[in-house]
């Protein structure tokens, strides 16, 4: 059983003329983002994008990307017919399969100032050259409570849920907005992700003594039981439990 904490200031970091990415797992550069994957998580980039720009058509093969839009909206167009903006509070799932090419930019104009930020985040699928998909879904108002929210799942029992699907068996997202001063659980899992959007969270496990965790930091478990959160401001987290490690949820 191990806890791994990564601070935020500790995260890789990359940046050009209108991209800055903050990444839980180095993604650019010379680096083997499956080697360094943990659990199935292979990428978790924290990405600010100005107005107006954005990733033009670019190809992606045998992966599952989620993305969560934290602030702004971002556009959505692949090759097989989706065009979708995304806002805060809404994810966007794509099953990649056997080829798909899309490009995501800022919706926002040049003029108009407004940044986007997103969490895009990579898994494996169970199954290689797979029929290429985009779902995306509002959870805005189920995050309102402050419980923790499944917003994609491969998992057999989140089927017919309203979560996204992916297609990754052995793992889930959980999204939460605590409220301050109230505890909420997340479940145990062999691999676990903990990840601060943003405010301020002290978060306990039987591995992990309370201990306050701010926007940008990480927290990696291994073989670890339940977490148990809670706010001391208003907060924004995201959880993967995941259930297999890359290798093992590789097909064959």
């Amino acid at each position: 059983m191990t806890v791994t904490v990564i601070p935020a200031a500790d995260r890789h970091f990359w940046a050009n003329e209108w991209l800055s990415s903050r990444q839980s797992f180095p993604g650019t550069g010379n680096f083997d983002i499956f080697a360094n994957a943990h659990g199935v998580l292979a990428m978790h980039n924290d990405d600010v994008v100005d107005p107006g720009e954005g990733l033009d058509a670019h190809h992606h093969q045998n992966m599952e990307i989620v993305t969560w839009v934290v602030e702004g909206s971002l556009i959505h167009r692949d090759s097989h017919g989706h065009t979708v903006t995304l806002e805060a509070g809404q994810a966007g799932a794509m099953t990649a399969g056997r080829g798909i090419t899309h490009s995501e930019r800022n919706a926002a104009s040049r003029a108009s100032g407004r940044r986007l930020r997103v969490i895009q985040m990579w898994v494996p699928p169970h199954a290689d050259e797979l029929e290429p998909d985009h779902g995306y879904r509002d959870f805005g108002s189920r995050l309102a409570a402050g419980d923790p929210v499944v917003v994609a799942s491969g998992r057999p029992q989140h089927a017919g849920s309203d979560a996204l699907t992916i297609a990754n068996r052995y793992a889930a997202l959980h999204v939460a907005r605590p409220r301050p001063g109230r505890a909420i659980t997340l479940p145990a899992a062999p691999f676990a992700h903990l990840f601060v959007v943003r405010g301020e969270v002290s978060a306990s496990s039987r591995e992990l003594p309370r201990a306050p965790i701010a926007e940008g930091d990480a927290v990696r478990f291994t073989d670890g039981g339940e977490v148990t959160l809670e706010a001391s401001t208003d907060a924004e987290i995201l959880y993967w439990e995941m259930h297999a490690s890359f290798d093992a949820a590789r097909p064959a």
